[in-house]
């Protein structure tokens, strides 16, 4: 382990080329994996200072604010960062469904064989 970002206590994210890295969003209650989305400097630096989750949407290509249309909030409670800091972890309490369909997760189907299932 001779890489600063593994050993040192400075937070340095290690960007993609494009700028982003993995986002993660866990429940702080049920440890459910919400959603799994990106986020550039200004969607981290916005969820540090808010309390509530930022993006960056390859699809939109805009920085987001979760909720910012369904009021789904996702308050944080805890911001965690990978090993080698190129992916974090948000701990919220989300305030309604983290899927835009409506789900509570985005993870709300199983992959069998060539055909997806819905979870129990």
């Amino acid at each position: 382990m001779d890489d600063h970002r593994e050993t040192a206590t400075a937070l340095d994210p290690a960007w993609d080329a494009v700028g982003l890295i993995t986002a993660v969003v866990t429940d702080r209650t049920s440890g459910a994996l919400l959603m799994v989305a990106h986020m550039d400097r200004e969607a981290l630096d916005l969820t540090q200072a808010t309390g509530e989750a930022h993006f960056w949407s390859r699809s939109r290509r805009r920085l987001w604010r979760k909720g910012e249309t369904s009021g789904h909030v996702l308050r944080v409670v805890e911001l965690r960062i990978d090993c080698d800091q190129d992916a974090v972890q948000l701990i919220v309490d989300p305030a309604g469904p983290a899927c835009h369909t409506g789900a509570r997760s985005c993870f709300y189907r199983r992959i069998e064989g060539e055909r997806l299932a819905p979870l129990s």
